[in-house]
């Protein structure tokens, strides 16, 4: 790699507030604000909106659509497709 042009990569906290989890990765992210870590180490940390702790695909409240009932709805609609 070119010394000089990457930016720094380093330890970071992101925090989802929503679900009060937190979790300490490496990014090139930074943040003026810090957190006390649990290591005793202080560290930038990033709040973020969504997570994997409250994120409808990973905590399993994801809904599934029902395709089939969509299908039909649009055939009511714009009727059937003819054979070719």
């Amino acid at each position: 790699m070119k010394p000089g042009i990457h930016p720094p990569y380093g330890p970071v906290v992101f925090r989802d507030r929503a679900a009060g989890y937190a979790f300490l990765t490496r990014s090139t992210a930074t943040s003026d604000k810090t957190v006390a870590w649990e290591d005793g180490n202080t560290y930038p940390v990033i709040d973020v909106e969504t997570s994997s702790a409250n994120h409808p695909f990973y905590t399993g409240t994801a809904r599934v659509m029902d395709t089939a009932g969509r299908v039909e709805r649009f055939e009511r609609r714009y009727g059937k497709r003819g054979a070719r």
